[in-house]
């Protein structure tokens, strides 16, 4: 097996994330709890959007976490690869949108 940076026996470890500061991790895992409870949105339909948000900030973490919370939530392989499609469409567009920063600079550079 070929080594790689990430290791996906650390994404058991993050729980140890509080050992060096406590209080700091225990009020994130208690943000982190309430979030992903049930509320205006289900716990299934935040799965799915923790899974498209995993993979724009490209947490391989997150995406093992979510894909495994979303199998065991019923959410099927056409409806994560939809919302992984769905993340990847909103951060190409907010990379395609700074191209207007980029025009607007060079018409000002170029006057």
């Amino acid at each position: 097996m070929a080594n790689n940076y990430y290791d996906p026996a650390d994404l058991r470890k993050f729980g140890e994330i509080t050992e060096w500061s406590e209080e700091l991790g225990t009020k994130f895992f208690d943000y982190y709890g309430k979030v992903f409870e049930e509320g205006a949105l289900t716990a299934r339909e935040k799965s799915l959007i923790a899974l498209a948000v995993s993979h724009v900030v490209k947490c391989p973490y997150c995406i093992d976490a979510y894909t495994k919370d979303g199998l065991q939530r019923g959410i099927t392989k056409e409806e994560m690869m939809e919302a992984v499609h769905a993340g990847a469409a909103i951060e190409s567009g907010a990379t395609l949108v700074h191209g207007v920063q980029m025009m607007n600079k060079y018409k000002k550079l170029s006057m």
